[in-house]
């Protein structure tokens, strides 16, 4: 894929989207001129041009900005595995969203609520707190100034909870604690005791063992696609890099200095 005059590229640390400019021997169901996006595999986004394995494309639909795309593969497809796949969210279902300002969790907390649920979220800010509201979220905890465990109780038990060991204490009866991606580091371990007393489910799945096939990743992406279509989903690209700013945003993010999604662009 590269960039041109008429089609930019946008980056996204390992998701990105483009325009194909050439297709290997043989390859038949991708074209030059099209409109393609990947996300999770096939490191190196942040460059002007990229060889991709033809499985690892996902076509674009015309009615979506290629900013959105860029900024939505790695997101959206992991919210769909948490959110229909690593646990079913139903209506009835509570569920926590830990930094729920952030790229995953603006689309888990609009999605989750779509599905039925009620949805809490935590986050550092105030400033994110209205983000958070806007997104969907039932109830918002700062959690730098409240105890989430406390507050969490106090509304309600939880079925699904995303991240945050302390989580285990708030779930219900077979309640699921996930925990993915690597921002947060190395998790803690969660002795076997605490797990038994409630029957609990703990797993820390990877987006690269849900979207093995492409039958699985075009299903994946399709389903994120409608409902940014649809309205469901709104991507927020709440900050925009050049190309030469790439170590500055990657900074940012590990620092958390960021909301929403970011993006490069050439």
């Amino acid at each position: 894929m590269k960039s041109d005059n008429s089609s930019h590229r946008y980056f996204d640390c390992v998701e990105a989207c483009g325009v194909v400019t050439a297709v290997g021997p043989g390859l038949t169901g991708r074209q030059v001129g099209d409109l393609v996006a990947y996300a999770g595999q096939q490191m190196g986004s942040y460059a002007e041009e990229q060889i991709l394995p033809a499985n690892r494309a996902v076509p674009v639909p015309p009615s979506i900005d290629p900013k959105v795309a860029a900024s939505l593969m790695l997101k959206g497809t992991t919210a769909q595995f948490l959110l229909r796949r690593c646990f079913k969210v139903e209506p009835g279902h509570a569920v926590l969203v830990h930094a729920a300002a952030g790229g995953v969790g603006s689309l888990l907390c609009q999605w989750a609520n779509a599905l039925g649920a009620t949805v809490i979220g935590t986050v550092s800010t105030k400033e994110k707190a209205a983000q958070a509201k806007e997104d969907g979220c039932h109830h918002v905890i700062i959690y730098k100034e409240e105890d989430f465990v406390t507050r969490v109780k106090e509304i309600t038990s939880l079925r699904f909870c995303r991240e945050g060991y302390g989580s285990l204490e708030v779930l219900k009866l077979r309640g699921y604690m996930v925990s993915f991606g690597q921002s947060s580091g190395a998790p803690d371990p969660v002795p076997l005791s605490a797990i038994a007393a409630k029957s609990l489910f703990l797993t820390r799945p990877s987006l690269f063992h849900y979207a093995v096939t492409r039958e699985e990743l075009l299903e994946a992406a399709g389903e994120v696609f409608a409902n940014v279509a649809s309205g469901i989903l709104r991507v927020r690209v709440n900050h925009t890099y050049s190309l030469s700013e790439a170590a500055q945003a990657h900074a940012d993010l590990e620092n958390r200095k960021t909301s929403g999604s970011i993006v490069l662009v050439p």
